[in-house]
């Protein structure tokens, strides 16, 4: 019963943001009592943290993964595009504003998650794309990789990214290829090409001509 309070309360927060969903969404979405949830979870803060741990379990599995089967630091950077971009589809733009604002506990987790998973997995990424030759060298590793960890965040900004103006798909998808791009040499573009969409599929152009 925990596991499928927690997925459904993942897949509403997801959808809707936390605020407004309620103790009694959940259960009415499961067909249960609130009750049952107070079994097993004090308040709604220690659901989404739960979540929130859960989650960065998987995905630093998906991660791990990407990092053995990719061929390359490239593909690697751009199957976590994938991964990233099939989950903003899902994902409200309102939820990492409603987790800063009312769950500090949840948003600290997140904000531990972000430094070190993240941010270790793409400073890693990036050294071995210098070292491959992928890279630019004369890139500074730790600089780029706090940027591409505070985009994450960036992207939820409403008033930088107003939700009627942009989809979440969007904007992952612009911020992470201009981080990308911005990284790579010749050969690291002639790899990229070879990995990214054409360039009729989405605009702009990724052609670096």
């Amino acid at each position: 019963m925990k596991e499928r309070i927690l997925a459904e309360a993942e897949r509403l927060f997801w959808k809707y943001g936390v605020r407004l969903v309620t103790m009694e969404d959940i259960a009415r979405q499961l067909g249960i009592s609130k009750k049952t949830i107070y079994q097993h979870f004090n308040d709604k803060e220690q659901i989404i943290y739960q979540v929130i741990a859960d989650k960065a379990v998987k995905n630093q599995s998906e991660v791990a993964c990407m990092t053995t089967t990719a061929s390359n630091p490239v593909e690697e950077i751009l199957q976590v595009l994938n991964m990233m971009q099939k989950h903003a589809e899902q994902v409200s733009p309102n939820l990492l504003i409603d987790i800063k604002r009312h769950y500090p506990q949840a948003f600290a987790l997140f904000r531990q998650y972000k430094e070190h998973q993240i941010m270790r997995s793409i400073l890693e990424n990036i050294q071995k794309g210098i070292s491959q030759g992928l890279y630019r060298s004369d890139i500074n590793p730790a600089i780029l990789a706090r940027l591409r960890v505070e985009q994450i965040e960036l992207a939820f900004n409403s008033e930088l990214f107003p939700t009627d103006q942009y989809t979440m798909h969007q904007i992952q998808h612009e911020l992470i290829h201009h981080f990308v791009r911005g990284m790579l040499t010749e050969k690291g573009f002639a790899t990229y090409n070879a990995y990214c969409p054409k360039p009729s599929e989405y605009n702009p152009t990724i052609n670096p001509e």
